[in-house]
């Protein structure tokens, strides 16, 4: 009988002291003390190997390290031994999240939801999760089911303008985003109060849509926030290119590349300012130093052009020729070759290079109205 009694006096005192140290092992976890944490945590299993505070307690702190393959192992012990324990699936969604595995992260969201069908949080991520497998029917609906429990929920209507502008429909995107600004017009103020990268999301929908004037301020209030924002910079310089004001735009490109030297992206798209400005000089040097970093198809053919432009066709020949055996069935490198041997005089190679793109079997309209013109 005092054996028994004894037994569990001691279960009890092991009970208390597992509790108190799983409580300053998240604690810690919560102090980012991640090294101490774990210390607690496997003292834990020495006492008890399949404690499920622990256990969970071990995932979420190796996943804080970024050791997300061994949260995984963790997370999955746990479950082996607590089935259906709502931290550790949880946890396991996540990682595979973070592993970019999204069919299995959603798999386990969904057991999630058997014990708690109305966690906003776990259909936001459901929702986010479908959106990146490009499912656009179920990370509506679930971004809807979100919106129909919470009519404002911020997270479900970015995810709609995300997924919307993911599938090209801008408009749509738009309407999202621009909700919100509380409104669906533009007004400093309510932008102000907004996520910077709601301001740059519905600009860049503007920049597709082509309402480029309409985008600028959008990007300009982001900038005021931000002054190195790369995606504000980015969608002025793209804006005023669209609307032909080729020196507003250089202003962007060089604000970029002055915090960024080694970008080819931007060092081209300066290429191409200069060369819109006929400043060969200075285009050139932008293609070269973008040539420079690595080999960058759209250098290359700004050079090209650049050559072109400068009469320079036979140079501009050999690289349109080169370029058209790296990439045979992009259309303007035949237009910009059969050019160069029209500005020759050479009608009959002109007409030869365009019929070589019609062989591809591929219908392109300039081609065939370049051709019927020769």
């Amino acid at each position: 009988m005092n054996e028994k009694v004894n037994e569990e006096m001691n279960a009890g005192v092991d009970s208390q002291k597992i509790t108190d140290i799983s409580k300053h092992g998240y604690q810690l976890l919560k102090e980012n003390r991640v090294t101490e944490a774990i210390d607690c945590f496997s003292k834990i299993l020495l006492l008890d190997e399949n404690n499920n505070y622990a256990l969970v307690g071990m995932g979420d702190s190796t996943r804080k390290k970024g050791a997300i393959r061994d949260a995984v192992k963790y997370y999955q012990r746990c479950l082996d031994h607590h089935p259906g324990n709502n931290y550790a699936l949880f946890g396991l969604a996540d990682c595979y999240k973070v592993m970019n595995q999204y069919q299995k992260a959603i798999e386990i969201w969904e057991q999630y939801l058997r014990h708690d069908d109305r966690n906003i949080t776990v259909l936001t991520r459901i929702a986010d999760a479908y959106r990146k497998v490009r499912d656009f029917n179920n990370s509506k609906n679930t971004y809807q089911k979100v919106l129909n429990m919470e009519g404002n929920n911020p997270y479900a209507i970015i995810g709609l303008g995300h997924l919307h502008y993911d599938f090209k429909d801008y408009k749509e995107a738009l309407f999202y985003w621009e909700k919100m600004l509380k409104g669906s017009s533009f007004s400093e103020s309510a932008a102000s109060e907004v996520d910077i990268r709601v301001l740059t999301s519905i600009g860049n929908c503007h920049r597709k849509l082509k309402t480029f004037e309409e985008g600028i301020p959008y990007f300009e209030i982001a900038l005021k926030r931000e002054h190195y924002n790369f995606y504000a910079l980015f969608g002025l310089a793209d804006c005023y290119r669209g609307l032909n004001q080729t020196e507003k735009s250089l202003e962007y490109w060089n604000r970029i590349l002055d915090h960024d030297p080694r970008n080819k992206m931007i060092l081209t798209r300066t290429g191409d300012a200069y060369r819109s400005l006929k400043d060969y000089d200075n285009a050139i040097l932008y293609y070269e130093r973008a040539l420079n970093i690595e080999y960058d198809t759209y250098a290359v053919m700004g050079l090209a052009l650049t050559a072109k432009e400068q009469g320079r066709y036979e140079e501009a020949i050999i690289s349109f020729n080169r370029l058209i055996q790296q990439d045979n069935k992009n259309y303007r490198l035949y237009l910009e070759l059969a050019d160069c041997y029209l500005k020759q005089n050479d009608k009959r190679k002109a007409a030869e290079i365009l019929e070589s793109f019609q062989r591809l079997g591929i219908k392109n309209q300039k081609i065939s109205e370049m051709l019927a013109s020769i």
